[in-house]
């Protein structure tokens, strides 16, 4: 009788990378949002490809590192942004005009409601990571709320506070990465992130 073998594969922690397609598209968005940029042409490959696919990978990896957090934040919102980006080049006639011409952006604002809905459990989920991810969950929530608000027309002031929300949740999102990527690296706390609530 033959001896069954079990051979592990052990892969890198994908949270730098993840955190990375976070912080970039949302600094890219953020640009735009507050007027320091101009269109979507140019924001459409950074929400595709760093805010869709990297944290895809990201979700991925996580999954096989059993991080039930980590796997399902980065996928779904992973899956947000490459939805938003599709949303955005309907709306800019990429896939034809009857699309275009179809566009009720209120289906938008009830997406954006839905992922506030989903993104309140995994702000709980969050108080047994650090302080780092639990103050980005917090502000993504906020995010969803000014989008909803923005879409339907509940206030020019809520754009104002979607495009300041994602600046921050950028910056945050930045530092996470680095401290992520340098704790790891160095074995030590290079940089904290601050110790979970639960």
């Amino acid at each position: 009788m033959q001896e069954k073998t079990t051979v592990k594969i052990e892969v890198a922690d994908p949270t730098p990378l993840g955190l990375l397609g976070l912080s970039m598209v949302t600094l890219v968005a953020a640009s735009q949002k507050l007027g320091w940029t101009t269109g979507l042409s140019m924001v459409l490959p950074w929400a595709i490809i760093l805010g869709g696919v990297a944290q895809l990978m990201a979700c991925v990896y996580d999954f096989k590192h059993n991080n039930l957090f980590g796997s399902t934040a980065f996928g779904a919102y992973g899956l947000f942004w490459i939805s938003v980006g599709a949303s955005w080049m309907i709306k800019m006639g990429v896939f034809g005009e009857i699309l275009k011409g179809a566009v009720d952006v209120h289906q938008l604002g009830f997406a954006f409601i839905g992922y506030l809905i989903f993104s309140l459990f995994l702000t709980i989920a969050s108080f047994k990571t650090n302080k780092a991810l639990i103050a980005i969950m917090v502000l993504i929530d906020v995010l969803f709320i000014a989008l909803s608000a923005d879409v339907f027309g509940l206030g020019e002031m809520w754009h104002e506070v979607a495009a300041v929300t994602e600046l921050v949740i950028s910056m945050i999102g930045f530092y996470a990465c680095g401290a992520n990527l340098l704790n790891k690296m160095y074995g030590k706390v290079i940089l904290p992130l601050g110790k979970a609530i639960f």
